[in-house]
């Protein structure tokens, strides 16, 4: 039974209506007391909470009343539905306990779909994790590793891809965030439609509005046709904001109106455009603080993780590396025809031991630098310990300035001009070399007037 409490008989009228359509049983409560009158004699399985009652818009009774529910039964989720205007009321309900907000008028696919997320979500229950019955029952070729920290988020994964769940992916740099969302949408029932990655670093703000949300033709002076969106793009499919902590707060608004409303205008067009997609985020950066110190707007925050999956960094499943290690040498036999090649116990051993603060992606270029630079088909530990010393060891020592020589400021500088050079102005690879974003680094490349030409496409 799906509950739905409103002092407006026409609002809960129109919700039940359509619930009953979509075969849910439903009830009705117009006031606090008759609420609870109710939950005496039955547990929904669900509460429609309005915020406001009668006249009074304050939000107080409605956020009153989720404290009582959420003390008489905490297990009972709550659904807020509030205007546009009173968000930041919805906000402090989400910190209070509620699954998420609803504004008016609501759209009733939107409603429907945050209604059975969360059922679906409370009605699993999570099994045994065993990396054996994991792959009969999901799709996680690509994720290599059988860590009880990598297990136990895979089978949450399984769980939420089935769902429409917005999910955030956190964790340090190259721990395999774009992976993990990859994962969700090839396991989801949105499979067989568009899966669009953006990565929100390495968009700059003006660029912004056209590339999500498209152009009309005119819209500024380049614009000489219409063109899509990257939300357009994923219509009823999946869209994976990668990099989403690096938005500026402009563009922070601009996202969550077209999340919180399913619409959208392209840039120069007056005609909105209605959008179905399903949310996936990743951030290395910690959004909370973010939100604490004024940078990530709260309310975006809380409509992008209703489920947030945490990678461990690869030195918190240290025995997964030789794992990682082989399937690098594996691939790297068909790619460079080396089909006799392979990691020796004693490598694979070896590895294990490196801090590897670059995670997953500094493993994989160790291995491929070795294999490149070395003759061996047998890849032992000197093999690696040779190839790491030519490109980190001795060389450091003899380009680092004494201490107090240069300031860090001046470092930085040398070292983002000297990438430059070295890859030819190519911003993403860049990028990539120095370890930041490309929205980073365009900062830099500003600060320090830089000249570069954008490789972005």
């Amino acid at each position: 039974m799906l509950l739905i409490v409103d002092d407006d008989l026409a609002i809960r009228t129109s919700l039940a209506l359509l619930l009953k359509r979509e075969g849910f049983d439903v009830r009705g409560a117009g006031s606090p007391d008759e609420t609870f009158r109710i939950l005496q004699k039955e547990i929904p399985e669900l509460v429609l909470l309005d915020l406001n009652f009668s006249i009074e818009t304050s939000g107080e009774e409605g956020m009153n009343l989720l404290s009582g529910i959420r003390k008489f039964n905490p297990a009972i989720p709550v659904i807020l539905i509030t205007g546009w205007g009173t968000i930041d009321l919805a906000v402090q309900g989400m910190k209070e306990g509620a699954r998420d907000f609803i504004t008016k008028p609501w759209q009733n696919d939107y409603l429907l779909q945050s209604i059975r997320t969360i059922l679906s979500l409370d009605q699993q229950l999570p099994q045994s994790t065993d990396r054996g019955r994991l792959e009969q029952k999901y799709h996680f070729e690509n994720i290599i590793g059988r860590d009880p920290k990598l297990l136990e988020l895979l089978e949450t994964v399984g769980r939420v891809s089935t769902t429409d769940a917005p999910v955030l992916i956190t964790g340090e740099s190259g721990t395999g965030k774009e992976l993990i969302a990859e994962a969700i949408h090839s396991n989801s029932k949105r499979k067989s439609k568009p899966f669009v990655k953006v990565n929100l670093g390495g968009i700059s703000s003006t660029l912004f509005e056209s590339e999500l949300f498209g152009h009309v033709r005119g819209a500024f002076t380049d614009a000489k046709t219409d063109r899509a969106g990257r939300f357009e793009m994923a219509h009823r499919g999946t869209i994976f904001l990668d990099e989403i902590g690096e938005l500026d707060l402009a563009s922070q608004v601009k996202l969550l109106r077209v999340l919180q409303e399913r619409t959208f205008e392209p840039l120069g067009s007056s005609k909105s455009r209605t959008v179905d997609v399903r949310i996936l985020c990743a951030t290395n950066r910690n959004l909370e603080e973010m939100v604490a110190h004024g940078t990530f707007r709260e309310d975006l925050y809380y409509r992008i993780n209703l489920i947030t999956v945490k990678l461990p960094a690869l030195r918190e499943r240290a025995d997964d590396i030789p794992l990682l290690a082989e399937f690098f040498v594996n691939n790297l036999k068909t790619i460079y025809e080396r089909p006799a090649l392979q990691l020796s116990r004693r490598a694979a051993k070896w590895l294990k031991t490196l801090p590897l603060q670059g995670n997953i992606r500094q493993l994989k270029n160790i291995v491929e630098r070795t294999v490149l630079l070395s003759g061996e088909d047998i890849l032992d530990v000197e093999d690696f310990q040779k190839n790491m010393n030519t490109a980190f060891g001795s060389s450091i020592h003899k380009t680092l300035p004494e201490v107090g020589a240069v300031t860090l400021e001046e470092m930085e500088f040398q070292m983002i001009r000297k990438a430059m050079e070295f890859h030819q102005n190519k911003v993403s690879k860049v990028a990539r070399s120095l370890g930041i974003t490309r929205f980073a680094l365009y900062r830099r490349l500003e600060k320090f007037g830089i000249s570069y030409e954008s490789d972005d496409v």
